[in-house]
């Protein structure tokens, strides 16, 4: 795979694609606007595409990850697609062995398999996932386990997962805190951090990993692989208009009324209040949100780097307008030449 795509001590850049319907769109020209993007990141010469598992959310497609990741392979080449990730405990470990078997048959050396501990979902939408929260997080790193069991051939097992079995897919574990961090360092497998979101637990997260790491036949020493939000434009004041869609996609969580993404605003204080927008600067915090021209973001990026020393980088963009999101990613990958 060409990787042009690399920057600050050959970091590759990755996309994190929450797969957003936009306000009186759905997700079929959300799957279409994946498609295009998914292809051009790929002519960029980013490294892997993932999508991440949500439900009961309207500006969110990808509910059904595993089935919009074959989709998004079968229209590119040579990327890597993956989930950033799976919700396991929303599901039964053989189940997505099965899943990913059959996604890395179809797809060989291009699948990713990045798994979650939290529902991905409120409480109602838990149960109704699992019709019992009685295996949950607290069983994760149980269900791991397993799920690797059934990747190991065993032509002896009872239960097999066909296919699956005897298949090399990438695990990766994702965390937003430290307890995925110390799991993945003693499994010895890569990591990657939701400080897209949870910035504040990112250096202490990273600590554990690196400090308590443990090689294994999958990861010979320490990978971590980090999320941020870049919003890039042509210029400061468009990017910043065009961030407004994120800031009230969090707004709307915030007030627990989730919604499709909607549409820049030229004020955001007209729409939330003083207390609402602590919360948004907290979860948007400037440390991983990088919004602005080329000129602006890329000292904020190689900032972010040096700081964290990440392997890899996977880059959010919740933007509105198709073609605005398109330029964002052709602006982040200009930064590398």
């Amino acid at each position: 795979m060409t990787s042009k795509s690399k920057l600050f001590n050959n970091i590759p850049l990755s996309v994190l694609d929450l797969a957003p319907i936009t306000k009186e769109s759905n997700a079929g020209q959300s799957f279409k606007n994946s498609v295009e993007l998914a292809r051009l990141v790929e002519t960029l010469g980013f490294n892997r595409y993932w999508l991440a598992e949500h439900h009961n959310m309207p500006g969110i497609a990808s509910s059904a990850t595993s089935i919009l990741i074959g989709h998004i392979a079968s229209a590119t080449k040579r990327i890597r697609v993956g989930a950033g990730g799976i919700m396991l405990p929303n599901h039964a470990t053989l189940v997505i062995a099965e899943q990913f078997g059959t996604l890395e048959s179809l797809y060989p050396g291009r699948i990713d398999l990045g798994l979650g501990r939290a529902p991905g979902s409120d409480q109602a939408t838990a149960y109704a996932l699992r019709r019992s929260l009685g295996r949950g997080a607290e069983e994760f790193p149980q269900q791991v386990e397993e799920l690797q069991t059934y990747f190991e051939y065993n032509p002896e097992a009872r239960v097999r997962a066909i296919p699956g079995e005897g298949l090399n897919i990438p695990i990766w574990l994702l965390g937003s805190s430290g307890f995925s961090a110390q799991l993945a360092a003693q499994k010895g497998l890569p990591f990657s951090f939701a400080s897209h979101f949870a910035p504040d637990y990112l250096l202490q997260a990273l600590k554990l990993y690196r400090e308590n790491f443990k090689p294994s036949a999958a990861l010979k020493k320490p990978y971590a692989m980090l999320g941020i939000n870049i919003i890039a434009a042509d210029t400061d004041e468009k990017a910043m208009w065009l961030s407004t869609s994120q800031q009230q996609q969090f707004l709307s969580l915030i007030r627990n009324r989730p919604t499709q993404l909607q549409p820049p605003v030229e004020n955001m204080d007209e729409v939330m209040s003083p207390i609402e927008r602590v919360h948004i600067e907290k979860t948007l915090d400037p440390r991983s949100t990088f919004v602005g021209s080329y000129e602006t973001v890329k000292p904020k990026l190689e900032s972010f780097i040096q700081e964290t020393e990440a392997d890899e980088i996977i880059i959010n963009s919740q933007i509105y307008y198709q073609e605005d999101r398109l330029r964002s990613y052709e602006i982040v990958a200009e930064m590398t030449n």
